[in-house]
């Protein structure tokens, strides 16, 4: 499984990127868990409030995307990001 993230926004507006690939990882299972979990979110608010100078974040998940942005991140979409770009080359 390939999960991409890639970050916008912020107070600087620099944008990060990077990218897992789960096959043959020893915490396999765990990754395709939470990255299903993250892809389940519910819509984005369509209110359209973001905290200003927040993050946007579009995460992709073997060629299925869902979109967030701050606060309206769900604790598994801010615990894939934080570990994919952690982790992520």
């Amino acid at each position: 499984m390939r999960i991409h993230v890639h970050r916008t926004g912020g107070f600087a507006g620099i944008e990060r990127q990077a990218e897992v690939d789960t096959e043959g990882l020893a915490d396999e299972e765990e990754w395709e868990a939470l990255a299903m979990l993250a892809l389940q979110a519910p819509p984005p608010d369509p209110s359209g409030h973001q905290v200003r100078d927040g993050f946007s974040y579009r995460i992709t998940v073997d060629g299925r995307t869902v979109s967030c942005a701050d606060p309206h991140v769900t604790e598994a979409q801010r615990r894939l990001i934080r570990r994919v770009l952690k982790e992520g080359a």
